[in-house]
């Protein structure tokens, strides 16, 4: 099946100029250009769970997101481009965004949960009556999330080191990346297999979890968190949009401010407070979510 063909992500020398004064080399893996609709990385996050759903024989595929998820426009989108009949259980009341726009014109069911139903996704018993009103569906955990998610997100290292020659690289020093579920974190982990450190700076806070799944899918070690989350999950500030539209202006790279803005944020306090030494070379991974600017633009 085509979906398990993903299209290769550039990597681009980045130049930024407080990594220059660190002497501090980057280069951005642009996950953002894989696709105008499954962007990001939200794609390998899927790619094994669409085999799964395609080996089983599955109808459709459901899953849970909010009113601007990245995931779920995603998900909409391969659904449509593949084949499966799609359901959102979307947090919170009904919403016009142009990210839930987006999902019914995609044709996917959308369905609103509230706080307290979505607040209940992890109970015993959660996808029962959903199971029971889509039979034969394949469940994804929100966000892509789990095992599945994380192996596929380990592809994301060889498309890098296949073009490290390209930027005149032999190697390099560690991984860095916004992280949401850990999901993409653990799928670095687990294919670097202790060759190359990972760091994740965190968007969200820290009493999300985000630290224990990504322990239950590695163990504890090959990766640092980094706090980026600025006070809040999706919290956006002025030094935050300020920062962003500076680096769109010297590199040419769009962001958005809920993870890879905030995690560039994070990686520049971290380089100027010394964490990284002269000589490393970092890969930044442009997770992608670029359609969810709309949501504080």
């Amino acid at each position: 099946m085509d979906f398990l063909n993903l299209p290769l992500a550039p990597l681009h020398p980045l130049t930024l100029p407080w990594l220059q004064s660190a002497n501090v080399e980057a280069a951005i893996l642009r996950l953002d250009l894989i696709d105008p609709l499954i962007s990001g990385n939200k794609w390998f996050k899927l790619r094994h769970h669409l085999a799964q759903a395609h080996e089983a024989g599955a109808p459709g595929l459901i899953s849970l997101g909010g009113s601007h998820s990245n995931h779920l426009h995603a998900l909409a989108a391969a659904g449509k481009r593949f084949g499966f009949a799609t359901a959102g259980l979307l947090r919170g009341h009904a919403q016009d965004t142009p990210t839930v726009r987006d999902l019914q014109t995609l044709g996917m069911h959308v369905h609103w949960l509230g706080y307290g139903g979505y607040r209940a996704r992890h109970e015993a018993g959660f996808w029962q009556p959903w199971q029971a009103r889509y039979p034969g569906w394949h469940c994804i955990p929100e966000g892509g999330g789990g095992m599945a998610g994380a192996q596929g997100c380990g592809l994301i290292v060889a498309q890098a080191r296949t073009q490290l020659a390209g930027i005149g690289w032999d190697d390099y020093s560690a991984w860095w990346l916004a992280v949401g579920t850990g999901t993409t974190l653990a799928g670095l982990v687990l294919e670097e297999a202790g060759a190359h450190d990972v760091h994740g700076a965190l968007a969200v806070p820290g009493d999300h979890g985000v630290a224990e799944n990504v322990s239950q899918l590695v163990g504890d070690s090959g990766y640092r968190l980094h706090d980026a989350c600025r006070g809040g999950f999706a919290r956006v500030d002025d030094e935050l949009l300020g920062f962003i539209d500076a680096c769109e202006r010297s590199t040419g790279v769009p962001l958005e401010a809920l993870y890879t803005g905030k995690a560039l944020l994070a990686l520049r306090e971290q380089v100027e407070a010394g964490v990284f030494p002269p000589g490393t070379r970092l890969i930044v991974l442009h997770t992608g979510g670029l359609q969810g600017r709309r949501g504080y633009l």
